[in-house]
């Protein structure tokens, strides 16, 4: 057991501080949106294909999808791990997280506004500290909006489909302190881990919350939910000033569809 008093993070951030977002638009230049998504150490590429069909319980229903894959490079951790498509098939971790990418940014879109093609989303760890899966879906959604405004540019969407900012965050007790935004040394000694993907109007999508040795309580857990919350501001604003040229320069008045 870790004594609290004497933790310190290796990085020197304070418990409630979130290692810098950057995104980097436009990395790589064939796919309709592309992000670099960097918290701290833990690096992600997001990719968004649009492709013209959706699946067949959805044709002729004029509704649109949104799929993700989620892997991590053979050395993004410091012993390298088999690429999963030479074992035969994708492990249940990575099955997990690209479910949970998936349904999250499914949840920030209007999927009738869409038109019948399907944003395909692909989240590719080149550096694991961390974070992977809070990462891709605040990355991803950037690259999902940069898609978005590629079809928009070809006058392909009927209006524009964003319900909601969407971002994820992981918080945890370590050495009995809340912690926000845990790295990997953090993560593997905490007591709590939990993952909170919400959106910029306070909604939750997705709470992954374990005691990975005692139970905590309900007043822990709202401590953590609250914390979460926090970097999820952090995190949005990040978003924000990487698009806020691009709607503007693509007449988007506002990066969230103005309700009805």
């Amino acid at each position: 057991m870790v004594n609290a008093a004497s933790f310190e993070r290796r990085d020197g951030r304070r418990d409630d501080e979130p290692r810098p977002m950057q995104l980097t638009l436009d990395f790589v230049k064939y796919p309709e949106g592309s992000v670099l998504a960097r918290a701290g150490d833990t690096v992600v590429v997001c990719n968004v294909t649009v492709e013209g069909r959706v699946p067949p319980f959805l044709r002729d229903t004029g509704e649109g999808w949104l799929t993700s894959e989620y892997a991590m490079l053979p050395r993004a951790t410091e012993e390298r791990s088999p690429r999963e498509s030479t074992r035969g098939s994708i492990s249940g971790r990575s099955a997990e997280i690209q479910r949970l990418i998936g349904r999250s940014l499914r949840a920030s879109l209007d999927m009738g506004l869409l038109g019948e093609r399907t944003l395909m989303v692909d989240c590719d760890v080149l550096q694991a500290d961390g974070g992977t899966r809070t990462t891709a879906i605040t990355g991803a959604f950037v690259a999902v909006v940069l898609a978005l405004l590629h079809l928009k540019e070809r006058k392909a969407l009927k209006a524009w489909p964003v319900r909601d900012q969407l971002a994820a965050v992981s918080v945890g007790i370590v050495a009995g302190r809340p912690l926000l935004d845990l790295a990997y040394d953090e993560d593997s000694r905490a007591a709590v881990d939990l993952n909170l993907v919400g959106t910029a109007r306070k909604g939750i999508v997705e709470v992954q919350g374990t005691a990975e040795r005692e139970p905590y309580s309900r007043r822990e857990l709202e401590s953590l939910l609250d914390l979460a919350e926090s970097g999820l501001e952090r995190a949005f604003t990040a978003q924000r000033a990487v698009l806020d040229h691009r709607l503007e320069k693509a007449g988007v008045k506002s990066l969230v569809a103005e309700r009805p």
